[in-house]
């Protein structure tokens, strides 16, 4: 099954910037997931089994640095392709 996730990612740290960058990194060097980011948000595309392994992986990462919050919206369909498959 295909996904699309939208995340948000909030360090509740004075040096914020950073950790964005480095999460979005880690992100990208996965080559079986589509990454885009914009200024609100990053969108991950792909298998559904893969891209929440690589979230768990790497939100693990992040939570590294105290008091940071995640917030996902998952849809059951790849929406960076029209028909919604890969």
């Amino acid at each position: 099954m295909n996904a699309s996730i939208d995340i948000s990612y909030y360090p509740l740290h004075d040096e914020y910037i950073p950790p964005i960058k480095d999460f979005i990194h880690r992100l990208n060097q996965h080559e079986n997931i589509v990454v885009n980011t914009n200024g609100m948000s990053t969108q991950i595309f792909g298998d559904y089994d893969q891209l929440m392994h690589i979230l768990t992986t790497e939100i693990k990462k992040s939570f590294d640095l105290p008091h940071s919050v995640f917030i996902l919206k998952i849809v059951n369909a790849d929406l960076n392709h029209k028909d919604g498959s890969r």
